[in-house]
């Protein structure tokens, strides 16, 4: 099969389109012929090289997929040979306390296909039977492959974590990522206010398009000083925030009393100052959130399959050019996701 490879931690570079070996599914899994697969930042990690992370080697990036069950391992009952599937990215032990709680993502085994394990950005992909979900119908190839981490993280973050209510205001940072505009789409679901933040003209008003009340520029204007304003001094009930450093201290000094910052990842920095004189003298609380459990990707799709909830696709590009599209995202040109096709 063909696949795009990297033997080597470092940049777009080091990623090769070439022959690999197809893979061999076990019992409980489906090899699956992939159609589309999202890139992701988690992509852009691995493939410079996530400390402490050991992983196959060459290794295939690609956590997003949909494509055609070819081969349906004997203990697989719920997948049909030829039959569409959406890959739920999640991988877990299913077994230990956490799991059997429906908390899978605290599972000590959880991990995302193309972390540690061969991922889709190849012809064939070999996935476990339980991950195989029914495909969304109403959607093209490009845009199922849009759906799958982004919608289960920002669902997890705002729902699980942050229990936004109705009613509240809401900081969306970094609405042009694919989570933040995912992000944006939930939180007017569950009935917020949405305050959206980006770093160009354009980005903000495709935000405003898909839902954002108000925008703020975050490169030449003040996060907590513009939500303020836009709150009449009260601040927002909860933060969504994935960029770390300074942006994370503006998403803090954003919240409202008793507001709720929730943060996935540090794209920008990880380390920020909290002063804890506002932390408690204003009844703060900090929630980090992991990726999902496999709960919130039954929830999210539901909303998926009605409608309610749309992927946002930025460019599609064939596999062969997997370079380009991890150095558009570095670059932070696009709006949602970029989606590499076969």
């Amino acid at each position: 099969m063909k696949a795009i490879v990297f033997d080597r931690f470092g940049g777009p570079e080091v990623l090769e389109y070439r022959d690999a070996p197809d893979p061999a599914p076990r019992a409980d899994e489906v090899l699956v012929e992939v159609k589309a697969c999202g890139v992701n930042h988690l992509d852009l990690w691995v493939r410079q090289g996530l400390r402490g992370l050991d992983l196959e080697m060459p290794h295939v990036l690609g956590n997003d997929v949909v494509g055609i069950a070819r081969a349906v391992g004997e203990v697989v009952h719920h997948v049909r040979p030829g039959g569409k599937v959406l890959v739920n990215p999640m991988l877990s032990c299913g077994a230990c306390p956490a799991c059997l709680a429906g908390d899978d993502n605290l599972c000590r085994d959880y991990d995302v296909l193309g972390r540690r394990r061969n991922g889709g950005c190849a012809q064939l992909v070999s996935v476990p039977g339980a991950n195989c979900l029914p495909y969304p119908e109403r959607l093209p190839w490009e845009q199922a492959a849009a759906m799958p981490l982004v919608f289960l993280t920002a669902w997890h973050m705002l729902v699980r974590r942050a229990r936004l209510r109705p009613g509240e205001d809401v900081l969306v940072v970094g609405a042009g990522s694919g989570v933040g505009s995912a992000a944006i789409q939930i939180a007017k679901l569950l009935g917020a206010r949405v305050i959206a933040t980006a770093g160009s003209d354009g980005k903000l008003e495709r935000a405003k398009a898909l839902g954002a009340d108000h925008v703020i520029h975050h490169g030449r204007q003040d996060i907590a000083a513009e939500v303020r304003t836009l709150t009449g001094k009260k601040g927002v009930e909860v933060a969504f925030e994935h960029v770390g450093g300074a942006v994370f201290e503006s998403a803090v000094a954003a919240l409202a009393r008793n507001g709720r910052l929730v943060t996935c990842g540090a794209t920008a920095g990880k380390e920020a100052k909290v002063d804890l004189n506002v932390l408690f003298g204003r009844h703060l609380s900090l929630h980090g959130s992991y990726m999902g459990g496999r709960a919130d990707m039954a929830e999210v799709l539901e909303f998926i399959r009605a409608g309610k909830l749309r992927p946002v696709v930025d460019s599609v590009m064939p596999l062969a050019d997997a370079r380009r599209a991890h150095a558009r995202m570095e670059a932070r040109e696009h709006f949602g996701k970029i989606v590499l096709v076969l």
